[in-house]
């Protein structure tokens, strides 16, 4: 037994260090369990924390947000999501459209203490805007829009009124110098700067690429010949009672417009929406049967297929014939025997009719054709016509050749006349100035018939039976051609007529085609008229006595700008010609 004792406390003395060290580095090891214990409990506390405020701040912008929009709208202006656009300059690089910095005024309603002082304000200074629905607004207590685009006056106005309430918020718009002026032509954006009609829109990828912002878009207009045309055009809606009226100049060597003029206009500053049929482009848009312009064509392709010459004489021609079931008659009474160019000095109905008949249906299709009258137009505007299509049935030969029962735009008569004119070529219409571009030109009669057809042009001006005598305006030489029509309305002619003067000048060396239309003139008893060098008066409202008269006049006035301008700036330009 003593020995067991003894062995047990040898045992015990020998496992003495071993129980130490266990004992010690289980110490340890719990130590280090219940640190570890302690930094977990501090990151989870750590998160909770991050977690409690992460949720606090996103209801915060969540609430802020919903209730505060201006902040998003802050964000829109200060990111520029609206676009830039680029200026727009006339030829002489005067501005004719800019952006520019303005203010729309919104009001936050809970910021407005006395609701009602606030409604009066805006009554003493702003009458216009409706109280009633203002009041509605009010009461919702919802962000909202009190006016948009403000004037300078009118943003002092409401600033004045010291409302913490309201809130003016900058952004970009649009702004026309001219107002009225070109507005048929430019065309409106919409209230977030891109474009929907006119220039503005056909050029609205460019007019924002911000890589050439600096560089505006220049355009072939006048901005002087531009006013000119239009304040004559506005005298004679005045002088002749007119409906409209509308202008056109062009270069007939390049086809650079450099006026384009629509009656009624409107002032496109304003933003309004315009619906009524008044005021649609007339130049480029109004699809019409331009009547008598049609028989250059005529004479022109008979003395291209060699059929007459100017002087050939047509004998028997009677007053009126039967073609099918209608009955073609004269506007007035004429000889009986006209030569090809008397024809159309006079403005023969059936002289035409009977020269169309000799060229033969065929030949005058594939003219009408190349003159492209019939197709709808490359042009740098969206607001462009489309000649109504018909059928070449019975007496339809007969009838085109003086300009009735076809349409087409004024526009492409015009471009026509200026291949009548300028040696036969027809060029493309243009509203954009790129002097270094090549003027693409396709001949569709000879040289020959070009200056045959001008000095008949120039006749039907000079001659003492030519229906253009008061567009005889000395030292332009102009030349040109009237035309008369009844106004077609759903297939069924009125007694209300639209009456067109295209003229060419200087028609020794052409160099602009000028067309002139009235739309339902009335005759102007009271006007005194300068008719061949004598003061006279006239009942009288054919194109003659109306469109011519307002032709004249605009020429008188643009003229000596034009022979001013002619080789400082509008003969730079490369022209090739195909032969």
């Amino acid at each position: 037994m003593k020995k067991i004792q003894k062995k047990n406390k040898n045992f015990n003395k020998n496992q003495k260090s071993f129980y130490f060290e266990d004992y010690i580095e289980t110490n340890l090891k719990q130590k280090n369990i219940s640190k570890s214990l302690i930094s977990e409990d501090r990151v989870y506390l750590l998160f909770f924390l991050f977690f409690c405020l992460i949720t606090i701040f996103s209801i915060k912008i969540t609430a802020i947000s919903i209730k505060e929009p201006r902040l998003l709208l802050a964000k829109k202006n200060n990111f520029s999501f609206l676009p830039l656009r680029k200026d727009i300059v006339d030829r002489n690089g005067e501005l004719i459209s800019r952006n520019i910095k303005i203010y729309h005024a919104a009001v936050k309603p809970d910021l407005i203490k006395d609701k009602n002082k606030f409604l009066l304000n805006i009554k003493l200074n702003f009458p216009e805007i409706s109280q009633d629905k203002l009041k509605i607004k009010l009461l919702k207590n919802k962000y909202f829009y009190i006016k948009k685009r403000l004037t300078a006056e009118q943003k002092n106005k409401l600033w004045s009124l010291g409302e913490k309430g309201i809130i003016f918020e900058s952004t970009q718009s649009r702004i026309y110098p001219h107002a009225e002026l070109y507005s048929h032509i430019l065309g409106q954006i919409d209230d977030d700067n891109y474009g929907i009609s006119g220039v503005e829109r056909y050029f609205d990828k460019e007019l924002k690429n911000t890589q050439s912002i600096k560089e505006p878009l220049k355009l072939t207009l006048d901005t002087s010949l531009q006013f000119l045309i239009k304040n004559e055009l506005e005298n004679s809606l005045k002088d002749f009672k007119a409906k409209g009226a509308g202008g056109l100049l062009m270069d007939v060597q390049t086809g650079e417009v450099l006026s384009l003029v629509s009656l009624p206009d409107y002032n496109i500053n304003m933003r309004n929406k315009i619906t009524h049929l008044d005021y649609t482009n007339k130049i480029t848009k109004g699809i019409f049967e331009l009547g008598s312009i049609f028989k250059t064509f005529t004479i022109a392709l008979a003395l291209e297929k060699k059929l007459y010459t100017p002087e050939t004489v047509i004998e028997n021609i009677p007053n009126n014939i039967k073609c099918s079931k209608y009955t073609i008659s004269e506007h007035d009474e004429l000889p009986k025997n006209l030569s090809i160019e008397e024809i159309l000095i006079r403005s023969s109905n059936i002289g035409s009719a009977m020269i169309a008949q000799n060229i033969g249906e065929e030949n005058f299709k594939e003219f009408i054709k190349k003159l492209k009258l019939l197709d709808t137009l490359e042009f740098e505007l969206d607001e462009v016509g489309r000649p109504i299509k018909f059928n070449w049935d019975k007496c339809k030969l007969e009838t085109v050749s003086f300009g009735h029962g076809i349409t087409t735009t004024p526009l492409q008569a015009a471009t026509a006349y200026a291949a009548m004119s300028n040696g036969g070529y027809l060029v493309k219409p243009t509203l954009r100035l790129n002097k270094d571009i090549e003027v693409k030109r396709n001949r569709v009669i000879s040289s020959k018939t070009s200056k045959e057809i001008n000095s008949i042009l120039r006749k039907v001006v000079t001659h003492e039976h030519g229906t253009a005598s008061l567009a005889n305006i000395f030292g332009f030489d102009v030349g040109g051609k009237t035309g008369t029509a009844k106004k077609n309305n759903y297939g069924e002619y009125s007694k209300k007529k639209l009456n067109t003067f295209i003229s060419v000048f200087p028609i020794h060396e052409p160099k602009y085609v000028l067309l002139v239309l009235l739309d339902e003139p009335q005759p102007a008893p009271k006007l005194v008229y300068n008719y061949r060098g004598q003061k006279i008066y006239s009942n009288r409202d054919e194109a003659g006595w109306n469109s011519v008269y307002v032709a004249g006049k605009i020429i008188k006035k643009i003229g000596p700008i034009l022979a001013i301008n002619n080789h400082q700036v509008y003969n730079n330009h490369v022209v090739k010609k195909l032969n």
